[in-house]
């Protein structure tokens, strides 16, 4: 019977085709800075793309469903092969998936010129597709577990459409009930993946060092954290400004943290690998906090809203595809000194977009925000671009991280 490794070795075509983190992470990280150096010319005034979106609408639907969708396309065409035990895609059928998320980021720039149905159809198609295809996996696979991933897939898809037709009928759709959307369903998968995954890894690695403080595994209390978030997220999602988001965001700000506190994330400071996903994770209560805050200071909702997607969504993708292609490529799971630094690099940003939220005549905390921003992904790309795009090396002694 054929393996999931015998598949990819099987595949004779490009290295990068391989696998489905191989063009997704690498494409989506050159996205995310090259989308910011454009969103800079974009403040500066520059007419840089005819893309029928406001400029802030543009930068915060390329990060949200360009960025993201192409990250969790490639955790998600990664991990499910590991949840159903079926294979994975590889090849040209992977190759047609990343030109649809191409297309996507096209029809976009360009929709000034395009039927704005026509670039929702190619847009919202990707993450279609993208459902489709995890959808056949999960139910072929009988993995039903995992059914509520395939949900939030397509919830973003919703939002991107909703997205669209707030943009196509003249209204702010950064402002919209699709942008929220968007981003709950992206806040609830890191809860719900990274609350496994965080815990997980970070056993291993304390496990392998004799620790005697272990983080607690999953439970019934991890299950009711991520209930009350979600009721939190329709809260936030239904009545932004509301003083009932406020009280719900606070209550979820201190369950997850109180959530964190039982993953032992203090104990991992010698390996920036492992911690990373703690601070990454930890901008999900600071998001609801800063959630809360903004719906009593409405002058802060704009700054709370980075918190989740900058901090949140940012750091926290940026930690996972720095480790898992390390560890699909056959690499030891260890963060060198120049990964260290983009993950630095990615907190100065989040920090001062958020400080700049607050302090809007400060226009240099800006300027920082973007610049660490691209250095960390644009570093990413170059750091790992041989990593991405070369065949797996040779196994080495098991690492756990």
């Amino acid at each position: 019977m054929t393996t999931s490794a015998e598949k990819i070795r099987a595949w004779t075509g490009p290295t990068i085709l391989s696998f489905g983190f191989r063009p997704f992470f690498l494409l989506g990280a050159i996205w995310a800075a090259l989308a910011m150096v454009i969103w800079v010319f974009m403040l500066a005034g520059a007419n840089v793309l005819p893309t029928a979106f406001d400029s802030v609408s543009w930068h915060a639907h390329e990060f949200l469903f360009g960025y993201l969708g192409a990250v969790l396309a490639g955790f998600l065409l990664t991990a499910v092969p590991n949840w159903t035990g079926r294979l994975p895609i590889v090849g040209w059928p992977l190759a047609g998936l990343v030109g649809l998320w191409v297309a996507g980021r096209v029809a976009v720039a360009i929709s000034a010129l395009v039927p704005w149905w026509a670039v929702m159809a190619v847009d919202t198609g990707f993450l279609l597709v993208l459902a489709l295809v995890l959808g056949r996996e999960i139910i072929a696979g009988r993995n039903w577990r995992n059914l509520v991933v395939l949900l939030l897939v397509l919830g973003m898809a919703l939002a991107n459409a909703l997205y669209h037709l707030d943009a196509a009928g003249g209204g702010f759709a950064a402002g919209g009930i699709g942008l929220r959307i968007g981003l709950g369903a992206a806040v609830f998968l890191i809860a719900l993946i990274g609350g496994r995954i965080v815990p997980s890894f970070t056993r291993n690695w304390l496990a392998q060092r004799r620790s005697p403080v272990l983080p607690v595994p999953f439970n019934r209390a991890d299950r009711a954290v991520l209930a009350l978030t979600l009721v939190s997220l329709l809260v936030w999602i239904i009545w932004p400004a509301a003083n009932l988001t406020a009280v719900f965001g606070a209550l979820a700000a201190l369950a997850h943290f109180w959530r964190m506190s039982r993953w032992a994330g203090y104990h991992t400071g010698a390996e920036a690998l492992v911690w990373v996903l703690h601070a990454g994770y930890a901008f999900i209560p600071l998001g609801f906090l800063s959630i809360s805050m903004g719906a009593l200071l409405p002058g802060m909702a704009a700054a709370a809203e980075h918190v989740w997607m900058a901090g949140g969504i940012g750091l926290m993708t940026l930690a996972v595809m720095t480790r898992a292609s390390l560890g699909h490529a056959g690499k030891p799971l260890h963060a060198s000194r120049p990964v260290t630094v983009l993950y630095l690099a990615l907190i100065v940003s989040v920090l001062a977009r958020f400080a700049a939220g607050g302090l809007p005549e400060q226009a240099w905390l800006l300027h920082v925000a973007a610049g660490a921003w691209i250095a960390a992904f644009a570093g990413f790309a170059v750091l790992y671009w041989p990593i991405l795009t070369r065949p797996k090396t040779a196994q080495r002694r098991p690492s756990h991280a």
